[in-house]
C-alpha cells in the first residue's frame, strides 16, 4: 500500500485555500492576509500557502480570480460613490494601494521570495511535498522512458532476427534452386541415355526377328564306302 505524506496537500486543503483567497480578493483584502488565515487553519506557514496557491491551485481558478477582482472593483466603486458625499480623500488614498496589490501580477508571483527571513526555513519544509511530488513525476517519466527504450530495443532485436532469418531463407532458397537445376540436368541426361538404350534394344530386336525369318539350310549327308555318314558341303 502506498504511503501518504502527512504534510501533503489534500483536495480539501486546496479548496479551503482557493475559497479564502477569493474571499479576500472580493473584500478588497490582500492575498498575504489570505495566506496567513489559511496557514493558521492548516498549521502551515504563509509562505507555504502562497507557494501552493501560485504553483498549483491558482491555475484552476483563474476565471474565478478575475470575477472576484471585478466584484472587488464594483464593491469599491459602490463604496466610493457612497462616501463621495462625505469625503473623497480617504478613498483616493486607499484605492490605488489595494489595486496595486492584486493587479500587479509580478508582486503576486514573487512575494514568496521576498518573505521575511525567519520564515524561510519553515516555508521550505512545507514546500517539500510539492518538490517530492515533482520528483515522483520525474521518476515515473524516467521509468516510462526506460520502458519505451526497452521496448525499442526488443523491437530492434526482433527486426534484426527477422532480417537474419530472411537472409538465411534466401540462401537456402538459392541453394535449393541450384539443386533443382542440377536434378533437372541429371534427369535430362538420364532421359537421353534411356532413349539411346531403347534404340539399341529396338535394333537388337529387329535383328533377332530378321534372323528368325531367314530359312535355315537343311544339312545333307552321304555314306562313304566304310559306312560312315559325312555332311555334304553346299
Amino acid at each position: 500500500m502506498a504511503k501518504v505524506r502527512q504534510d501533503a496537500w489534500s483536495h480539501e486543503d486546496d479548496l479551503l485555500l482557493a475559497e479564502t483567497v477569493l474571499r479576500h480578493i472580493r473584500e478588497g483584502s490582500t492575498q498575504l492576509k489570505a495566506f496567513d488565515e489559511v496557514g493558521d487553519k492548516l498549521n502551515r506557514t504563509s509562505a507555504a500557502c502562497g507557494f501552493r496557491w501560485n504553483a498549483e491551485v491558482r491555475q484552476s481558478y483563474e476565471q474565478a480570480v478575475q470575477i472576484a477582482k471585478k466584484q472587488r472593483k464594483d464593491r469599491k466603486r459602490a463604496l466610493a460613490n457612497k462616501e463621495q458625499n462625505t469625503t473623497t480623500t480617504t478613498t483616493n488614498l486607499h484605492l490605488p494601494e489595494e489595486e496595486e496589490v492584486f493587479d500587479n501580477s509580478s508582486q503576486e508571483d514573487s512575494f514568496i521570495w521576498n518573505w521575511k527571513k525567519e520564515e524561510t526555513k519553515p516555508a521550505m519544509q512545507d514546500v517539500a511535498p510539492q518538490s517530492s511530488l515533482d520528483l515522483s513525476q520525474v521518476i515515473r517519466y524516467l521509468q516510462f522512458l526506460k520502458k519505451e527504450q526497452q521496448q525499442m530495443k526488443y523491437s530492434q532485436s526482433n527486426m534484426e532476427r527477422l532480417i537474419q532469418e530472411k537472409e538465411q531463407l534466401q540462401t537456402q532458397l538459392e541453394t535449393h534452386r541450384k539443386r533443382v537445376q542440377e536434378l533437372e540436368q541429371e534427369l535430362q541426361t538420364m532421359h537421353e541415355d534411356y532413349q539411346a538404350f531403347m534404340q539399341i534394344v529396338e535394333r537388337a530386336r529387329k535383328m533377332v526377328v530378321f534372323d528368325e525369318e531367314q530359312p535355315r539350310p537343311v544339312p545333307k549327308f552321304r555314306m562313304d564306302k566304310n559306312g560312315n555318314l559325312e555332311q555334304v558341303a553346299k
